[in-house]
């Protein structure tokens, strides 16, 4: 099989099908998109790991991660043949047939785009829009998707990604100052003594002690990453760890604004001392959950009384 960068777009999408039933066959059935899509790059080793954290900028300048297209394609044109449902936005469920599939990839393809193709040429007739070959072959379509494509993605997809690019923009040290401010509203109470030098200190990027409920406290080591592009690898678990054990920490937080590597992921998992991984999506969704350097807005609207709304 040829790399998968290497495979048209529509080749892509018909690779994904598979790998997404699995996924949510292995997490129950259903699941948001955004955890299918990243437990696939995970566990699927023909997937470059980096392929999350890819970014294009379009000649509108905007930026894009050119791996969402096939991904939300593929979803899409698995509901279309009846293999999954969407019962709201940025969640899938697998249908009966879905979850009976047993064919190959090959096999599955197949059968979805003799489903698919006919129900996205209709579309496409009545909406008077480009066909679903047109959009999914244009890397110039982030405002051109269908809104069967927008539904596989969260309302706040806009946000998230300015919210992405503004902690990506910050300079080494204060993304420590940002991560430390984070631990701490997570309820770790932040030492003053340990990881509160500028970048390079060559240990600790934050230190402090969590209590739980019955009164145990852990000791908990912070490490942060401010890369742009390159995923952290297995060697930086490795040396975390070990500046870990120096300060007899029990427990660690490994952030990112990137994203981690398969080994790394598995080498966190491994020895006595376990690691919590934020990797850039994650670090945006405790953003928003703690609304550290950000705030809601509710927009408002208004509703006609009956003066207004009728020429009676």
């Amino acid at each position: 099989m040829k790399p998968f960068n290497e495979l048209n777009r529509g080749e892509q999408q018909a690779y994904l099908m598979l790998p997404i039933i699995q996924e949510l066959k292995n997490i129950g059935g259903e699941g948001s998109t955004k955890k299918v899509k990243k437990d696939i790059v995970k566990n699927d080793e023909n997937l470059p790991e980096d392929v999350l954290t890819e970014t294009r900028t379009s000649d509108k300048g905007n930026t894009y991660h050119p791996f969402n297209f096939p991904y939300n394609f593929a979803i899409s044109n698995l509901i279309l043949a009846g293999f999954l449902t969407r019962p709201k936005r940025g969640w899938i469920v697998l249908t009966k047939e879905g979850r009976n599939y047993s064919g190959t990839a090959k096999e599955l393809s197949d059968l979805v785009y003799s489903r698919s193709l006919p129900k996205w040429a209709e579309k496409s007739k009545k909406n008077k829009n480009k066909s679903q070959t047109e959009v999914s072959t244009n890397e110039e379509v982030d405002a051109e998707l269908t809104d069967d494509i927008k539904n596989n993605e969260t309302d706040d997809e806009d946000d998230r990604q300015r919210i992405a690019d503004a902690i990506n923009n910050l300079n080494p040290y204060k993304f420590e100052l940002f991560c430390r401010a984070l631990v701490n509203r997570m309820h770790v109470e932040m030492s003053d003594k340990i990881g509160v030098k500028k970048s390079n200190d060559g240990g600790l990027d934050g230190y402090g002690y969590i209590t739980t409920d019955d009164f145990r406290t852990t000791r908990v080591a912070i490490q942060a990453k401010h890369w742009n592009g390159s995923l952290v690898q297995a060697p930086e678990i490795d040396k975390f760890r070990g500046a870990m054990d120096s300060y007899r920490a029990e427990y660690g937080i490994f952030i990112t604004t990137s994203g981690f590597t398969r080994g790394a992921i598995k080498k966190a998992r491994t020895g006595t001392s376990v690691i919590t991984l934020i990797d850039g999506d994650k670090l945006v969704d405790l953003v928003i959950k703690y609304q550290l350097h950000v705030k809601k807005v509710v927009k408002v609207s208004y509703e006609l009384d009956d003066f207004l709304s009728s020429n009676e």
